[in-house]
């Protein structure tokens, strides 16, 4: 069973919230939910929405074909009426507004509507939009919301402007009603989100007023929970699993969508752990600090790193851009720092708060000079967890900075998974070579065969860091032969590295990997293709894939391995280069044969991957660019 929900409004209208509830609650009936959350960047007034898939199996996508969408306002329905097949639940008092008089709407988007409603023979109103979605086979339910809205106010004696704030929840009761769950998991979830008993009265009432709106449509039954799950979003994710990682400094400064991380971690910044020596309980404070810019962040928290600490950062694009001089120094030093990178839309200021996967190449080779970096992407929540995780033991055990890549289209989306999915019972710390008591003739730079010096922490005995070549000691050197060494014992770490990380480590396969096509993926587009794959093989299209996890230093003997040969190498990514592409040919000779793109600032949805690997497979389609997304 898989049902896709949409909904939308006016950015401070309560979409995020209502999704929360309605999330909430199935997950409480027994559903996995993935939710998917897209937003303009600006604080109130533009149009923002929620897209939601339902299933009784895991889902690790959205679609942008929608079952169910939920509106309050014109402009949601405005936006989203083309992609509605099923179901669709709107404002009655507005069906004669004009899709020219919604203020909001982008005036490219506005002519858009305009255009398509006029070719079909219809005007421009809510109605029109509504007898074109009726022609479609599409049940429109019209809800009177101004009415409810005055019912409401009368019941809980509020003015109606104040009340008028649970149209959300009407609409979201309105949706829960069509499934015919019991109406206790979302009266649960309202209490959990909204804690005064005013606004809980309030929104429960709204939430039942909608409920009875509707007719039962998509008869859903409770499914007994039998293992232990967790509901999370990428931020939170990557926040928890540094915490759980041992991190103990993250410095910051505010942007999107990166900002999130580091504020749920002041919030938390006070954790309680069993000794597993001892087994007595104890409490760990994690220092998170706001700098004043991101050049300051990075340097802070590659001090941190010096002293022994398990240190970080997180950031986005612009702010990486500011502090690529840090990461130089972090690389002339052997600091393990930690970056977190989350993509998000650019060049320049971009898109704030949209998605990409454009900054690859970027990374890669961001600073100046020849440097030793570890680059590694997540695909999913459960791999942010865990990636935070490694990404401090390589950044230890390797002394170089780690870039971890999560993008917007994972920081701003969540899923229900088991809890049993995170490995915790398989993660441990690697801090590499430390030395605890450092001897009196300590050389922090000493020249070894791998590379990697015994690390001391600063204070412990006498050293020296400078943003100059030096010597074993770290003092100010530019004899060529010191030069020639020093040069070489970095960069032969990323060698080192190279060899003791397994591959199988850095690249993750799936399906069928025998068959002709190869599908080779990176980031948050794995879970629309691990899903359109499943679907594809119940029509009986089966081909493999191959997620790259680690881009530096690359996977290239078995990327090499694994598609050698092979009839068809389909990349699937969101930037216009295919970068990932780009980068497997410069490595290990494979060059994709097929590309699936998309760069319109809008993750991918499993629907439209599924037709673009139709048109490749079955049509030998070259390349196929993804539009999908208001």
């Amino acid at each position: 069973m898989r049902l896709n929900w949409l909904i939308g409004g006016q950015q401070g209208s309560g979409v995020d919230t209502s999704a929360l509830v309605f999330g909430n609650a199935l997950a409480s009936a027994g559903y996995y939910i993935y939710g998917n959350r897209e937003y303009y960047s600006n604080i109130k007034g533009r149009h923002s929405y929620f897209a939601l898939t339902i299933s009784d199996k895991r889902v690790r996508s959205f679609s942008f074909t929608v079952d169910i969408l939920a509106t309050f306002d014109a402009e949601t329905l405005f936006q989203h009426f083309t992609e509605v097949k099923k179901v669709v639940i709107y404002n009655k008092s507005l069906e004669g507004t004009k899709v020219e008089y919604v203020q909001n709407m982008e005036p490219e988007i506005a002519e858009k509507v305009v255009s398509f409603l006029k070719e079909r023979g219809y005007g421009s109103t809510v109605r029109d939009v509504v007898e074109y979605l009726k022609s479609k086979g599409v049940n429109a339910i019209g809800v009177d919301y101004d009415g409810i809205m005055r019912k409401v106010a009368e019941e809980v004696k509020l003015p109606l402007s104040v009340v008028e704030r649970g149209k959300n929840t009407i609409a979201i009761g309105a949706s829960y009603g069509l499934l015919g769950l019991g109406k206790g998991y979302l009266e649960s979830a309202i209490r959990n989100v909204f804690k005064n008993e005013t606004f809980v009265k309030l929104n429960t009432m709204s939430a039942e007023l909608g409920m009875e709106s509707v007719p039962v449509m998509f008869p859903l039954k409770e499914i007994p929970v039998k293992k232990e799950r967790v509901q999370l979003d990428g931020n939170t994710a990557v926040a928890i699993g540094k915490i759980y990682g041992g991190l103990g400094f993250q410095s910051f400064y505010p942007i999107s969508p990166a900002s999130d991380e580091s504020v749920y971690m002041q919030a938390h910044q006070e954790v309680w752990y069993v000794d597993p020596k001892t087994g007595d309980k104890r409490k760990k404070t994690v220092v998170v600090v706001q700098a004043e810019d991101e050049l300051s962040a990075i340097n802070m928290a590659i001090g941190a790193s010096l002293t022994g600490v398990r240190a970080a950062t997180a950031t986005s694009g612009p702010g990486f851009s500011l502090m690529t001089e840090g990461v130089t120094w972090a690389g002339m030093n052997e600091a393990p720092v930690v970056i977190t990178y989350y993509i998000r839309g650019g060049p320049a200021t971009g898109q704030p708060t949209r998605t990409s996967q454009a900054d690859l190449f970027f990374v890669m080779n961001a600073g100046h000079g020849e440097f030793p970096r570890i680059v590694i992407a997540s695909g999913d929540h459960v791999e942010a967890f865990q990636d935070a995780v490694w990404a401090f033991n390589l950044a230890e055990r390797y002394q170089t900075p780690v870039i971890h890549f999560v993008e917007k289209a994972i920081a701003n989306a969540y899923s229900v998974i088991d809890l049993e999915e995170l490995g915790l019972d398989k993660l441990r710390a690697d801090r590499g070579d430390v030395l605890l008591s450092p001897p009196p003739d300590y050389a922090r730079f000493k020249i070894t065969d791998t590379g990697i010096s015994p690390r001391a922490f600063l204070g412990s005995t006498s050293m020296f860091y400078t943003g100059d070549e030096h010597n074993e000691e770290g003092h100010i050197r530019e004899a060529s032969h010191v030069r020639e060494a020093m040069y070489e014992k970095r960069l032969r770490k990323l060698e080192t590295a190279d060899r003791e990380i397994p591959e199988e480590d850095r690249v993750k396969t799936f399906g069928d990997l025998d068959q002709k096509v190869v599908v080779v993926t990176w980031g948050s587009p794995k879970g629309a293709v691990l899903d359109a794959m499943e679907e594809l093989n119940e029509e009986g299209i089966k081909f493999g894939v191959v997620q790259i996890r680690m881009f530096s230093p690359f996977p290239k003997n078995l990327i090499r391995k694994l598609l050698s040969g092979k009839e068809k190498v389909v990349d699937v990514e969101g930037s216009y280069m295919a970068q990932a592409g780009m980068a497997m040919k410069l490595f290990s000779g494979i060059e994709p044969t097929h590309y699936v793109l998309k760069w319109n600032g809008r993750p991918m949805g499993r629907d439209e991957v599924k037709e673009a690997l139709k048109a490749v497979i079955l049509e030998d389609r070259k390349k196929v660019v993804l539009h999908g997304g208001a």
